[in-house]
């Protein structure tokens, strides 16, 4: 069979099939010329779906008639000035977007360079270029996508499921670019200059408000690297990855490493199958990343890979494990010996998290049989001064006093206004994850390495990984070509373990690393949490429920269980009174 060079129209389309995948795929290209031209108000409007029209116009600096007749030819581009493939700062660069999309619809570009005479418009299929009236800017009209190649055009999903596509790349660059205006169909509006958590409230709906932590870090070891943006509140999920937005040097991608690094950050703060919120900026040296690596743009490979998902996943971990309050020292020993009858727990609490005044009854008396007990003052007793704040809130106390135990199951406290309710499983479950997590894990020495055979491939892709393995108590070593020995394991971890190297090494060859070791060791210490915890259903006394509270609030990732359930709820007198109508 002869070989020959395939006709133009026909490479085109070819590599129309890489780039344009669907309508949404048009719109990214073309709003990230837009951006790249220095717009700052995009009108983005799409009929049918796509399917019929695909209208992009910018306020950008537009091309003159020599630059807007090469702009449809393949391989032109205007963002690599010095032909550097690892160093380029910009949106687009692969130069294969405009003649793609012209080959597979009828095209139009409108554009006006500020300079000449008149503005210029094309005809991308016949390459005509005639005089325009067009006065700022550039107008791109995309029509009948797909037309000329009628396969591709049954493949589409219904209007709907379309217009949804592109209003997720919409919403996509709109948070890679804060300071941009978009306006989708004059119906999704994100203003010009908008503060950043402004465009996250914009874009991710109203529940964010007040619920999304800040992030802002250099790594210590490369000092070219930063990770800023926000994360949300473990609380505050989603049932799938839909409010993920993640950007590397202000690309918006979807890239293993990171996606793999935020769900390691939240793997003892959130169910394996709920997704957090997040608005996420990486910043790395152009030499270190490369972003040319698929026609679609959302994809990258990073020279470092493991440094890169380290630094993320320390950033998040830090950051979501701040607590309520900074721990304290005790000044001076204190010994409280909870009444005889009550229910005895180790909470671990300081002595001095709670004060004891010389006119209150060491005796606690129940209200009612079902109720938690309550303090009785004694009236033989003078009321000394000096313990009024026995009944205040000191500042350092945001869960508050405790006022009483709802079903033997809620703790109800009171800061001001507020009303806190905690529950106590969840609550005692965190410290005593916390505890079991801080200590060093216990490990086994083998006398008889345990030797498993594998296939040359995943030798290496383990050996790759050995050690942050040992970090989590796993000492492994190649055994020959094929096969992994184990010298030392975690203690009391007796499971195959033929089929549990076989799972990280089929993750690390997809992925390029493994939370799977990390997650096993998770859920053994959250079982066991869970198991040594209180319970719902336990009766508690005043002075156990206030040292449950007081611990908490010194407890890391505080808000929420091992199993990512809220530990409390504050109320505001404000919601109350809406309860009751009092408006």
């Amino acid at each position: 069979m002869a070989v020959r060079v395939l006709p133009d129209f026909l490479i085109n389309q070819i590599a129309a099939g890489e780039v344009v995948e669907r309508p949404a795929s048009v719109v990214k290209e073309l709003v990230e010329n837009a951006l790249d031209a220095g717009a700052d108000q995009i009108m983005i409007d799409v009929t049918d779906g796509g399917r019929t029209l695909i209208s992009i116009i910018d306020n950008g600096c537009g091309m003159g008639r020599d630059d807007l007749s090469r702009a449809i030819t393949r391989h032109a581009t205007s963002k690599l000035p010095d032909d550097d493939l690892l160093n380029i700062n910009f949106m687009g660069f692969r130069g294969e977007a405009l003649p793609s999309i012209a080959s597979v619809s009828d095209m139009t570009i409108d554009t006006y360079n500020g300079v000449d005479e008149n503005g210029w418009q094309i005809d991308a299929t016949t390459g005509e270029i005639r005089p325009s009236d067009w006065e700022s800017g550039t107008r791109i009209r995309v029509q009948n996508l797909f037309a000329k190649t009628p396969a591709r055009l049954k493949f589409l999903r219904g209007d709907r499921a379309e217009m949804m596509s592109v209003l997720d790349v919409v919403k996509r660059l709109a948070m890679a670019r804060s300071d941009v205006g978009f306006t989708l169909n004059n119906k999704w509006r994100f203003p010009k200059d908008e503060d950043l958590l402004s465009r996250i409230e914009s874009v991710m709906g109203d529940d964010v408000v007040g619920r999304m932590l800040e992030i802002d870090a250099v790594s210590r070891t490369n000092s070219g690297m930063k990770l800023s943006g926000y994360i949300s509140e473990p609380t505050l999920r989603r049932a799938s990855s839909v409010d993920q937005f993640l950007f590397v040097n202000g690309r918006p991608v979807k890239d293993k490493v990171l996606v793999g690094a935020l769900r390691a950050a939240y793997m003892d703060v959130m169910h394996a199958r709920e997704f957090p919120l997040c608005a996420l900026y990486l910043t790395v040296p152009t030499n270190a990343v490369d972003v040319n690596v698929s026609p679609a743009k959302t994809e990258v490979h990073f020279l470092e890979p493991t440094h890169v998902r380290s630094f993320i996943i320390k950033t998040l971990r830090d950051r979501l494990a701040q607590t309520m309050v900074p721990p304290r020292v005790p000044e001076r020993p204190m010994v409280m010996q909870a009444p005889v009858s009550a229910p005895r727990f180790d909470f671990g609490i300081r002595p001095d998290s709670f004060r004891v005044c010389d006119n209150i009854a060491p005796v606690v008396t129940p209200v009612f049989e079902s109720h938690a007990p309550v303090v009785r003052v004694r009236e033989d007793l003078p009321i000394v001064e000096e313990c009024a704040p026995v009944v205040d809130v000191a500042p350092d106390m945001p869960l508050g006093r405790v006022v009483g135990q709802v079903g033997n199951k809620y703790i109800v406290a009171q800061n001001g206004d507020d009303m806190i309710i905690v529950d106590q499983h969840a609550a005692h479950e965190r410290i005593t994850y916390e505890k079991l997590r801080n200590n060093k894990i216990k490990t086994q020495p083998l006398l008889t390495p345990i030797v498993v055979n594998m296939r040359v491939e995943d030798v290496v892709a383990i050996s790759s990984i050995a050690d942050e393995m040992k970090k989590s108590g796993l000492h492994i070593g190649e055994f020959g070509e094929d096969a992994i020995a184990i010298f030392e394991k975690p203690a009391d971890w007796d499971m195959n373990w033929g089929t549990v190297l076989q799972s990280i090494a089929d993750e690390v060859r997809a992925n390029g690393h493994s939370s799977g070791l990390n997650e096993k060791l998770h859920l053994k210490l959250a079982n066991y949490a869970c198991h040594h915890s209180v319970r719902a259903g336990q009766k508690l006394d005043l002075i156990q429920m206030d040292a449950l509270l007081r611990d908490i609030e010194r407890t890391e990732r505080a808000g929420q269980c091992n199993h990512g359930r809220p530990v409390y709820k504050i109320i505001p007198i404000s919601e109350i009174d809406t309860w009751f109508e009092r408006l």
